[in-house]
């Protein structure tokens, strides 16, 4: 069974950085996009950050500048290094895998990461 575990959320004062990393177990072959994505508190879920075919990199145009995506593809994990949090960075982050099953493309998700930014 394929799960994705999100680590290193927290509570953070503005300015400062937090460090995500989402790890797979189980099998996962053809992967073809990796990222997170976020959800705050009375909003849609939203991209972060995603990763495609190991380098076509997109991020919302509100992290640009400030959150760095990774993935190590040998480990099939993926990072997102977050600095200059801001206040509206509040929301539980999502880790997210799409891979193709049988020419299906397949959505995995995290249980979900919170991070809070508070002075």
């Amino acid at each position: 069974q394929v799960q994705l575990v999100e680590s290193g959320g927290g509570l953070v004062q503005p300015g400062g950085s937090l460090r995500l990393s989402c790890a797979t177990s189980g099998s996962i072959r053809n992967i073809d996009t990796m990222g997170w994505y976020r959800q705050a508190p009375g909003k849609q879920r939203e991209l972060v950050a995603t990763i495609r075919s190991g380098a076509i990199i997109t991020y919302a145009d509100s992290v640009k500048g400030r959150f760095t995506i990774s993935r190590d593809g040998s480990k099939n994990t993926v990072n997102l290094q977050m600095n200059s949090l801001k206040l509206e960075d509040t929301a539980v982050y999502y880790c997210n895998v799409k891979a193709s099953v049988i020419g299906v493309l397949i959505n995995y998700w995290g249980q979900g990461t919170q991070v809070t930014v508070s002075s």
